[in-house]
């Protein structure tokens, strides 16, 4: 009997399945044991290849070679893990390699890592298929018990190659329209465009908005206060006259209590984390970037074996998964946790009605905890963030609904209505499970609600002497910018004003995918096409003049969704992803010629008047994610240098993060108050402080590693594209 291969996607997951395997003797790039050889890709091996493989002359851009529709998309190996993929493919052709188990991450993008590297590398041997939702030994073995038939996951290959084709035809060409078309470095993608889009739009609405005064009115009675409501106007006016009169002729009255209605409230838990979730209030806790949860994430599942999947969608576990919950409970009975997990194990049956849902379980169920028991010690702080919420999530949803009684009281003073509201407790229930520095309610308030008070306890009928009434007012509030948190939501809920549209975009889960989503955030950061203003997301004029440019279509998130469910389509095998791919092709065509044909003019509105040392063009001055940054406009030429760099060293007055400013001997920290400190004395004084040197340079060494600027996974291709291709941008000429 020959032996199995198993190929996985990284090799810290190889490495763990081959000891899991018994697979300890260590070869080139690989580990072999009595029965299984484990190997692993490095992300991706193959790629879909470069336009000039097609045809030299796309070596050079030009706007009348375009668009570029190859008949048949050719794949070929990428020269920086060429190394890797010779290991992987001299073990398929062993003569000893019966049989080869895929074990990439259970899911589409994982798919397609595994299927191009057996098509590029001539496997046509047996195929199996492990899919496990978490990385702890129990569950690699009882994946390799329960082995799948490859063919079984043949759709979602061919739906993974067809959204990888169509990003090549779409973006690619677009991207090099807009390049050519308005000399500038632009580019365009079915999801990054309209996630720009978003940002772009809500940046309009709030340069237009003009604030408005209102006005209420407010009244002090004995132990509360109430506040004016009518049917017509609410609890806000705009006419200053009315306001006025409506508080004196309630000063120095009294006030009739009309009604009092007690209503008992039930507040079921929030549902499980899937991955941008998690994210959102990852970001509105502890300010973590989407990307940064992701590889957060990644640890704990990889490295820890704390958390389940992370690249999922759903927020549920199905039927099969419950008799693993008491041991997963039993897991986390550790420090802050142990009370709760407890009580929540002691519930017999366990309260699964909020958790459990089949039919919303996708490809992976819910990030909840595995039945690996924790180190926690072994956790880094950020480490330990992510599986602090996902494990207080874990265990609210197991527990009882949030009970109370709301009370509310209708007062008729001069005519006119006035409410007040309260609110008692009957049970924590679920609430228990987190403390009250963490909302789990979005950031966006009603202006108009009114306070929760404790109110006397009354009767209808009573009467109460008004204390004071007073006008209050305000002015209304343009829309909030986007902080990575709400751009989540928004992208995983687009809004429409096309009902059909709508119902697309929900069946089809919005803007990208979990897995994808943190990556095109990063896109837009490392294009300039968006920056930080603290927590909030704002665009820069390239941004906003890109929106301009790109064909309107591009920019609906209506053109995602009708990708996104044909994808889906393809991997129930209810389409053929050779159709879909063919109607890309005249997709891209119209666009690109929509593109020739556009009459707008771009603009370098943050161009300086240093010229570049390497080939003279004024540099453009730009804010990336880390910090300010000079960079040539010409790609060929590539030149950029740092400004400053956003630091997480607090200052020793105010204690904000400094920037770190100049070059060399000369860098210096900078903070907004005035202070300002010399590289060398920050050392200095951080040695002082038992800081060595070797810590002192890791500290800066990840300060560079921040300030780079490489492109995403996500836009793996399009980055390598752009950066071998993409043709200068001319000086602006003098008028």
């Amino acid at each position: 009997m020959g032996k199995t291969l198993v190929l996985a996607e990284k090799p810290s997951v190889g490495k763990e399945i081959a000891r899991v395997l018994g697979c300890r003797q260590s070869k080139n790039g690989c580990l072999e044991g009595g029965q299984y050889i484990v190997t692993w890709a490095l992300g991706h091996l193959v790629t879909l290849a470069d336009p000039e493989a097609y045809d030299k002359k796309y070596e050079k851009w030009e706007l009348t070679d375009l668009p570029m529709l190859p008949e048949r998309m050719k794949l070929v190996v990428i020269k920086e893990s060429g190394r890797q993929f010779k290991v992987v493919q001299e073990l398929l052709r062993r003569s000893d390699v019966s049989e080869l188990v895929i074990a990439t991450d259970a899911g589409r993008e994982g798919e397609l890592v595994a299927r191009w590297i057996m098509q590029k590398a001539g496997w046509k041997g047996t195929t199996k298929r492990l899919w496990i939702s978490s990385q702890t030994d129990r569950a690699i073995r009882d994946g390799f018990a329960h082995l799948r038939p490859a063919g079984e996951y043949d759709n979602l290959f061919r739906s993974a190659q067809a959204r990888s084709e169509a990003d090549w035809l779409v973006g690619l060409n677009v991207t090099r329209a807009l390049t050519c078309k308005f000399n500038a470095q632009l580019s365009a993608g079915r999801v990054q465009t309209p996630t720009l889009a978003l940002i772009t739009q809500r940046e309009q609405e709030i340069r237009a908005h003009k604030p408005k005064e209102y006005y209420g009115v407010s009244l002090k009675l004995d132990g509360f206060r109430a506040i004016w409501r009518d049917a017509k106007n609410g609890s806000r006016t705009f006419d200053r006259a009315l306001a006025e009169r409506i508080a004196k002729a309630a000063e120095g009255g009294s006030a009739v209590l009309t009604s009092v209605t007690k209503t008992f409230k039930s507040v079921a838990p929030p549902a499980a984390y899937d991955l941008t979730e998690l994210q959102r209030d990852a970001n509105k806790k502890y300010a973590y970037s989407a990307k940064e949860t992701l590889n957060l994430m990644q640890s704990l599942y990889e490295r820890h074996k704390l958390l389940t999947y992370p690249r999922t969608d759903s927020r549920y576990i199905s039927k099969d998964v419950v008799p693993t919950l008491p041991e997963r409970l039993r897991s986390v009975m550790t420090e802050d946790y142990a009370a709760l997990a407890r009580q929540v194990l002691a519930g017999k049956p366990l309260n699964t009605k909020y958790l459990v849902n089949d039919a919303k379980v996708t490809d992976h169920h819910a990030i909840i905890p595995t039945e690996e028991q924790p180190e926690l010690w072994r956790l880094s702080g950020p480490e330990r963030n992510i599986y602090d919420l996902v494990v207080r999530r874990f265990l609210a949803v197991l527990m009882p609904p949030f009970t109370y009684d709301e009370v509310k009281l209708t007062l008729t003073v001069g005519g006119e209505t006035f409410t007040a509201r309260g609110k008692t407790i009957r049970s924590q229930g679920w609430k228990a499970a987190y403390d009250r520095s963490f909302s789990l309610e979005d950031d966006a308030g009603d202006e108009e609600e009114e306070p929760e008070q404790t109110l006397p306890s009354l009767r209808q009928g009573d009467r109460l002497p008004v204390r004071e009434s007073r006008v209050t007012s305000g002015q209304t509030k343009p829309p909030a910018r986007y902080t990575e948190a709400t751009l989540l939501h928004a992208m995983e809920h687009p809004q429409t004003s096309d009902r059909a549209q709508g119902k697309v975009l929900a069946e089809t889960g919005g803007l990208g995918t979990p897995a994808t989503r943190a990556d095109i955030i990063e896109k837009l950061f490392s294009a300039f096409y968006i920056e930080r203003r603290g927590k909030e997301l704002a665009p820069t004029s390239k941004g906003i003049q890109l929106i301009g440019l790109v064909p309107e279509e591009l920019r609906s998130p209506a053109l995602t969704a009708r990708w996104e469910m044909r994808l889906a389509a393809i991997a129930a095998g209810q389409e053929k992803d050779s159709a879909f791919v063919s109607e890309m092709r005249r997709y891209a065509a119209r666009l690109v010629a929509e593109v020739k044909d556009s009459d707008a003019v771009y603009r370098h509105d943050n161009q300086t008047k240093e010229p570049c040392p390497t080939c003279g063009q004024k540099l453009l001055r730009v804010k990336g994610k880390r910090g300010e940054m000079l960079v040539c406009p010409d790609r060929a030429c590539g030149y950029r240098r740092s400004v400053s760099v956003n630091t997480n060293a607090r200052c020793p007055n105010c204690h904000k993060k400094m920037t770190l400013r100049g070059e060399g001997d000369k860098r210096s920290f900078y903070c907004i108050c005035g202070y300002r400190e010399k590289l060398s004395a920050f050392e200095a004084r951080r040695q002082e402080k038992g800081a060595g040197k070797a810590e002192i340079r890791r500290y800066m060494a990840r300060q560079d590693q921040q300030q780079s600027t490489g492109n995403t996974a996500m836009a793996e291709q399009l980055a390598r594209w752009l950066e071998k291709n993409q043709p200068a941008e001319e000086p602006k000429k003098k008028k």
